[in-house]
């Protein structure tokens, strides 16, 4: 399976002007392109063909004036620029054919887009050097931030640069599966907001609430940033440090994502998700703590993490009544207010907690072996039989406190 590993880089200045260079006439070659296919969109005529307008955005392009520092950069750069290209083209219609999600028609790149980033191909001969750094073609060696060791040998490096002006080397390489010890345990997780995660094994993981814990900071950095003149350097100054706010409480959530995936995935031989319709619940009065959770993140950091570890990762339907079934004996209790954390089922008599009693049922619609007994919270009292709610004295039966005849 292919994995992404990410690095940060640590260019010096006339690194970070190499780089500058690289984004500009990327996103050039990319505009141009854009440009030459709108144009033949309108006109009626045929997209004009990758090899045409690479043949005539770079190869010619180099040859004038107006173009003529294309050939400060690696051609290669401009090559997957063309490329990038293509595959949004690729996506866009693939939207409308209804073979994946849809998206937006690919649109014209600004120098003033928050994220830039380019690729280097083999083809690029770029390295790794004896001193660990990694050297780009007309960039220089730039040194790297060794986090641990990469699998294989990577083909390709994308060089990025997010809002808070950071540089990151991300590379794609072949992984094996690492096997770990076969556990006997399978657990179901139900995601939610006032517990990010209930297990199915009763355990449950508060939400961190990352974005609500640096809001103050946050709000603070937007008013200095909101005080400052449009176009100022004062103001470019303060954008960068609310995306740098930003970048933080992201990188909090990750690594927070990152270490829960690894327990659950370490500690458990299957697990079972329910499919949750995250762009429906963002559109309603709970959207910023539905972002702040990232449930999709996570799910995603499992999904990999079992496959690469040899571990089952399963799926349920998103309109399975989870929280309506009584996942001792199975019987159906209909829909229940939010406002409902604990409730009795009306024929067992069992008392369950909601977000365990979910999580249960999600393992259980997985078709895993799990045990109720953690959905339970008390045992119930069952309602006694008309027979039996009397007294008994000398041996005879009463009913209802009234002695039979």
């Amino acid at each position: 399976m292919q994995l992404r590993y990410s690095f940060r880089l640590y260019p010096n200045g006339p690194q970070r002007s190499a780089l500058a260079r690289a984004f500009g006439c990327a996103r050039v070659v990319y505009n141009d392109a854009l440009r030459a296919r709108e144009t033949a969109r309108a006109g009626g005529e045929a997209f004009p063909r990758t090899g045409h307008l690479s043949k005539l955005l770079i190869t010619e392009a180099k040859k004038t004036e107006e173009r003529a520092w294309l050939g400060e950069v690696s051609a290669v750069v401009l090559q997957q620029s063309l490329r990038d290209l293509d595959a949004a083209y690729r996506n866009f219609f693939d939207g409308l054919k209804g073979r994946r999600s849809r998206m937006g028609a690919p649109r014209f790149k600004s120098r003033k887009d928050n994220r830039q980033a380019v690729r280097f191909t083999a083809n690029a001969r770029w390295k790794f050097t004896t001193g660990g750094d990694l050297s780009l073609p007309k960039i220089g060696d730039v040194r790297v931030k060794w986090s641990r060791g990469l699998p294989s040998i990577p083909s390709t490096v994308t060089v990025i640069k997010d809002a808070a002006g950071r540089y990151f080397a991300s590379f794609v390489v072949e992984t094996k599966t690492e096997m770990l010890p076969r556990r006997d345990t399978a657990v179901g997780i139900d995601l939610g907001l006032s517990h990010f995660a209930v297990l199915s094994d009763g355990t449950k993981v508060d939400s961190p609430r990352f974005l609500r814990r640096a809001e103050k900071k946050l709000k603070k950095a937007q008013q200095n940033l909101s005080r400052k003149a449009k176009g100022s350097n004062n103001r470019t100054k303060a954008r960068i440090e609310v995306a740098r706010a930003h970048g933080a409480v992201a990188d909090a959530r990750r690594e927070f994502h990152h270490q829960l995936s690894t327990r659950i995935i370490r500690d458990n031989q299957a697990v079972a998700v329910e499919d949750l319709a995250v762009k429906g619940l963002a559109r309603t009065r709970l959207a910023k703590s539905v972002h702040d959770a990232g449930w999709s993140a996570l799910v995603a950091m499992l999904e990999y993490k079992a496959a690469k570890h040899g571990r089952t990762f399963l799926r349920i339907g998103r309109f399975e009544p989870t929280s309506q079934v009584c996942s001792a004996c199975g019987v159906k209790d209909g829909p229940k207010p939010l406002s409902i954390r604990v409730w009795a089922c009306g024929a067992c008599g069992s008392v369950l907690d909601r977000d365990i009693n979910a999580a249960v049922n999600v393992a259980k619609a997985a078709g895993l072996a799990v045990s109720a007994c953690g959905a339970r919270v008390r045992p119930g009292l069952l309602p006694a039989q008309r027979r039996e709610t009397g007294t008994h004295r000398d041996g005879h039966t009463t009913v209802v406190g009234i002695p039979a005849l």
